[in-house]
């Protein structure tokens, strides 16, 4: 403990007075070292000199160097430079032909200089080389110094304190940094840039000798603050022939373009994959507000941290947007990266805002062109919300990049997507953003157009549905009555189920639940005919059997669809109702201690069939008993058996029992009908009360 191996260290130079290691430069050169007195003869002979010349010292010293080492031609010429050297004391170097023991000729390149002793005696140094190796050793430095100084690759040399030697031309250009900059200066200081920490990791390479090879690292250079750069680099320990530890070296190569490359090829495929899954998952239903969640939601966070789906309020109502002054917009959709920013960057789902004219929501939509700002400032903000409070809740969560587009079908526009970018994603949107955002828009609008005019189809069906079916008694001598009617949840058309209760003279009343087959209008019109004919010869108080041969009479050989039927008619005074089937699902009955059962009644053929008789059945209605009048579309499902519903219905209505009428209906509806059922429904709940008194004749 305590020593230190000076071949191996690194943390810094050997102490004073040590010996350092030899650099091998001198062993690459095999210099020789020869001394002449003043006469001319050899007095020193050192071993490269035998190495280089032949002669031992023993056969060198004491001769005259000029007949011992030169071509008799040459002799003059070299006696002639000795006595300059001499006398002068100048140092003279070349290069000169020298005869080798083997009697071959070399050309040895020369520094010879002149030396006084103690004693004012003159000696001349030789110092010799053989050319070749000198020319070899100066052209792989050169060689070396022009790779180094031409070469794309950057490259820095480092000490064993890790501060920087040299930097060349190359990795000057990458970085934009100078050499100037770095010389002397410790890495930590120059590349504070990088996110890691690269001293660490090249301190690891210079312990160890580790190297590091092809590394890449993305950062933005101080030459080129704004963009990403990426770069390939290699840390290697640099050591001379002894392994004696020199310092470190570094090299750059800027793969910026093929990272680019990559990166744009990714983006491309994110963005088809995008499309492929806006296709897929847009427009799944025909609800407006579904389908542009559906949006929203597809293009966060892949897109923006913050979308919008705002929709003309006019184009709602299929009114025209005017040209000019404030437009307004009803927010549909909103979907955020994180929750909270979603209140802050957009106006809440359902809510309406107007936007002044010069508000750039307005302008999107008004010039049916996108508007992209790739970096937003306070002012831009301003132009974004509606008003200075929604301005600064834009500021507050960092919103520095917004893109709005129109939502274009069939030739109208009927809103815009408003995409932001917050603090999540840093990057601005760009050119490439707005065709992904115009082409996700132009696929989503043609479905929102699709659910709007359903919507309004559908609206105006059901107006038209409901206007249909009556409006009930307020009193009904011995007799509670609760109705309900849904319309189909997943079609675009309403269907032809209606229900019906009719006051008859003697306190009687008709109840009635008829299903024309099909949907659309043609089957509400059609259920309006019926519903029409039913209460007309109710009020001639035809029997049930009676009521059904007129109305297969009225449908028979016509255009009408084929319909069901259940006619009933209830009288309090016998306590009981005759009830008659054209092809109609049986009543439900429950009688009081005893659960609810299916009425076995002849089913008869549905009306418009023809030739067919129907046939009714009387029972006893007793106050307290239940009866439940209902169409297919309640029991009637693609997944389970129809006996089973059935049944569930009868445990429904014995769970029901004594309960508000309206509250029997809400159970059985909310127990049987499922979500979106694909079929209307019509109900009807009756239950006997005992007959009150007749009050006082009206005068």
């Amino acid at each position: 403990m305590g020593t230190t191996d000076s071949s191996r260290a690194v943390a810094g130079r050997p102490a004073a007075g040590s010996a350092a290691p030899p650099s091998g430069l001198l062993d690459l050169l095999s210099v020789a070292a020869v001394v002449l007195n003043a006469e001319g003869q050899v007095v020193l002979w050192s071993p490269k000199a035998e190495e280089l010349f032949g002669h031992s010292a023993a056969e060198a010293l004491g001769q005259y160097a000029a007949r011992l080492m030169v071509h008799e031609e040459h002799r003059d010429e070299v006696v002639k430079l000795f006595t300059q050297v001499m006398e002068s004391g100048q140092d003279w170097a070349g290069v000169f032909p020298v005869r080798h023991k083997d009697g071959s000729t070399r050309l040895v390149e020369f520094r010879n200089m002149r030396l006084l002793d103690d004693l004012g005696g003159f000696y001349a140094l030789g110092l010799a080389a053989d050319q070749a190796a000198v020319e070899r050793v100066e052209r792989d430095a050169a060689l070396a110094m022009r790779l180094v100084s031409q070469s794309p690759v950057g490259l820095a040399i480092l000490d064993s304190d890790l501060r920087y030697l040299a930097v060349n031309p190359a990795l000057e250009r990458i970085t934009g940094q100078s050499a100037a900059e770095r010389l002397g200066r410790p890495v930590g200081e120059i590349l504070t840039f990088l996110d890691t920490d690269p001293e660490a990791r090249l301190r690891r390479v210079l312990e160890t000798g580790e190297s590091v090879v092809d590394r890449d690292i993305v950062c933005r250079p101080p030459g080129d603050p704004d963009h990403d750069h990426a770069w390939s680099v290699s840390y290697y320990r640099l050591e001379d022939s002894a392994g004696r530890v020199l310092g470190l070296a570094y090299s750059v190569i800027d793969v910026t373009e093929r990272h680019r490359a990559a990166a744009e090829a990714a983006d491309a495929r994110q963005r088809l994959a995008l499309i492929a899954r806006a296709s897929a998952y847009v427009g799944t239903t025909l609800d407006l507000e579904t389908t542009a969640c559906e949006l929203a939601d597809v293009v966060v966070p892949d897109l923006a941290d913050v979308a919008a789906v705002d929709v003309l309020e006019c184009a709602l109502d299929g009114r025209t947007e005017p040209h000019e002054g404030p437009a307004c917009f009803r927010t549909l959709a909103v979907s955020a990266f994180h929750a909270g920013e979603a209140a802050c960057v957009a106006d809440p789902p359902g809510g309406l805002a107007t936007y002044d004219s010069d508000r750039l929501i307005t302008q999107c939509v008004r010039t049916r062109q996108p508007v992209l700002l790739p970096r937003t400032t306070r002012r831009d903000l301003d132009r974004i919300a509606r008003n200075d409070a929604a301005a600064a809740l834009l500021a507050a969560v960092g919103v520095h990049s917004y893109l709005a587009v129109p939502l274009p079908a069939r030739g109208e526009v009927l809103g815009a997507l408003a995409l932001a970018r917050t603090r999540n994603n840093p990057a601005p949107f760009d050119d490439d953003d707005v065709f992904l955002a115009c082409e996700l828009a132009a696929r989503a609008a043609v479905c929102i157009d699709n659910a709007r005019g359903y919507q309004a189809q559908r609206h105006a069906a059901l107006t038209l549905q409901r206007s249909l079916l009556p409006q009930l008694p307020t009193h009904l001598p011995g007799l509670e009555v609760a109705c309900r009617y849904q319309p189909a949840g997943a079609t675009s058309e309403i269907g032809g189920d209606w229900y019906d209760a009719i006051p008859l003279r003697g306190d009687k009343t008709a109840l009635v639940v008829g299903d024309v087959m099909g949907s659309g209008i043609n089957a509400a019109a059609t259920m309006g005919q019926l519903r029409s004919a039913a209460r007309a010869f109710a009020e001639l108080d035809l029997a049930p059997d009676e009521a059904l041969y007129h109305l297969d009479h009225l449908t028979e050989g016509g255009e009408q669809a084929i319909t069901t039927c259940l006619y009933c008619v209830c009288d309090p005074h016998r306590g009981e109702c005759r009830m008659c089937l054209a092809g109609h699902l049986p009543p439900a009955l429950l009688r009081a201690g005893h659960p609810a059962r299916l009425l076995d009644l002849p089913t008869g053929v549905p009306l418009g069939v023809g030739g067919v008789p129907f046939e009714a059945v009387t029972l006893a209605f007793r106050p307290g008993d239940e009866l439940v009048l209902y169409t297919d579309g309640l029991v009637e499902t693609r997944s389970e058996p129809i006996d089973a519903r059935l049944d569930t219905l009868l445990d429904a209505l014995t769970a029901t029992r004594g309960r508000d009428l309206e509250e029997t209906c809400e159970r059985i509806l909310e127990t049987l009908r499922p979500p979106g059922g694909e079929d209307d429904v019509a109900l009807l709940v009756a239950r006997a009360q005992p007959l009150l008194p007749a009050g006082p004749a009206r005068p």
